[in-house]
């Protein structure tokens, strides 16, 4: 795998600054120049997105959003920061609920904000397969839900159900 030698110290880390995003593309610039220096193919053409799942980056998802081509919003990390309950700490379990109003304005707001950016925003984690939520999803203008396979059918017929009503 070929990457620039100051990428290692950004890994693992959750987006919750503008300036993390810039040094990200900063840093995918010198990969695509590597790349280039060394005569690899590549897609010249690449879209850079962010998982937005800290508070901090939903509420500063206006800024985010001008200089991303998406979002996706990882809900289980954001339940877990936003709520302040470790999701595996069972004792504690009453304290993350997922469908808290505080979360759910999170990921309007950052919804919201994509789409005045014009860039598209996902949805992952176990919120995206809450069929409770689909169509207020829908409404906050989600573009998709990324859910594992045993789901899809289940997602498509409320989505498909809900398109019909309307």
């Amino acid at each position: 795998m070929i990457m620039s030698e100051n990428a290692g110290q950004y890994l693992n880390r959750m987006i919750a600054s503008l300036w993390e995003i810039q040094k990200a593309k900063e840093i995918a610039g010198e990969v695509l120049r590597e790349l280039a220096e060394k005569g690899v193919l590549f897609a010249e053409s690449i879209e850079i997105g962010i998982m937005v799942e800290t508070p901090a980056a939903a509420i500063v998802s206006d800024f985010l959003a001008r200089e991303v081509d998406f979002f996706s919003i990882g809900t289980n990390d954001l339940v877990q920061y936003t709520l302040a309950a470790d999701r595996q700490n069972q004792n504690i379990e009453r304290f993350s609920d997922p469908h808290h109003e505080a979360v759910l304005r999170l990921i309007q707001m950052t919804a919201q904000s994509a789409r005045e950016a014009g860039i598209w925003v996902g949805i992952c984690g176990e919120l995206a397969a809450d069929l409770t939520l689909t169509e207020r999803f829908l409404q906050m203008g989600i573009d998709e839900l990324s859910v594992s396979p045993p789901f899809v059918l289940p997602l498509r017929e409320k989505i498909t159900q809900l398109r019909c009503a309307l």
